[in-house]
């Protein structure tokens, strides 16, 4: 409010300076003489029509500046709100990677970025009889041991995401046929030394079945599906815990 009153009280007092040069340059001209009413309305008058006029206008510009600030404020606050819940609506509420939904949509985004590039699919072997004999819950923390071991063997860059109960996908942006077996069986390896004991001291095994195609010009997200659920049928059929891409297979030690 001080500032308000100071700005407020310039713009009158140049209003009375302007007034009184006015008066003393035309009140002689046409003749008038200089008295008391003339000298107090050169002064009075704009001094308290241009005090309360630019106190109110000034007013009224802070109150607009302050709503504008808040408007501001609420509009950024919205935004980091949607960016949060879009990135929650995004990820698997257990393993906090891409959801079934975002992992294709940022598949299909990065193939029109680049034609190079591999798919893997990673497959838990054997999970049902782990969620039959040790619960659900105990599923739930060996999904996350796979899921973290994924992390550690994918590369930087690379996009993952839950795509399934016990299946999870990894696209290697820009990867060659050699980058993506290499990625492939470290993750696999990553898994394999997991030690899980959900009860008492015993071990049980994590493996995983991992399949991957590497990705032509035009070969669609669709065709990559069909190409990859056919080298898992094989997979499965030739014992799990390997690694196939593109027909090729490597198996574990």
């Amino acid at each position: 409010m001080s500032r308000i009153f100071l700005k407020s009280a310039a713009v009158a007092f140049a209003s009375v300076a302007v007034s009184l040069l006015l008066t003393l340059i035309i009140v002689p001209a046409i003749g008038f003489p200089f008295n008391r009413t003339i000298w107090l309305t050169s002064t009075v008058c704009p001094l308290a029509l241009a005090w309360i006029a630019s106190a109110y206008t000034f007013w009224q510009s802070e109150r607009l500046k302050s709503a504008h600030r808040d408007l501001a404020r609420a509009h950024a606050q919205l935004a980091a709100a949607h960016r949060r819940l879009s990135e929650k609506v995004s990820r698997d509420d257990m393993t906090g990677m891409l959801n079934r939904e975002s992992f294709f949509a940022a598949l299909e985004a990065s193939r029109r970025k680049s034609d190079r590039g591999a798919l893997l699919i990673i497959d838990a072997d054997h999970f049902k009889i782990i969620n039959d004999s040790y619960g659900h819950l105990t599923g739930d923390e060996a999904l996350l041991l796979i899921a973290s071991a994924i992390e550690r063997g994918v590369r930087s860059g690379d996009v993952i995401g839950r795509i399934g109960g016990e299946e999870f996908g990894a696209f290697l942006v820009g990867a060659t046929e050699q980058e993506a077996k290499r990625v492939a069986e470290r993750i696999r390896g990553e898994v394999e030394l997991i030690r899980f004991r959900p009860v008492d001291e015993r071990v049980i095994p994590l493996t995983v079945s991992i399949v991957g195609v590497t990705c032509g010009e035009d070969a669609g997200v669709s065709d990559l599906m069909r190409a990859a659920d056919r080298c898992l049928y094989q997979a499965k059929h030739r014992g799990r815990n390997l690694t196939i891409l593109d027909r090729d297979i490597s198996e574990a030690a």
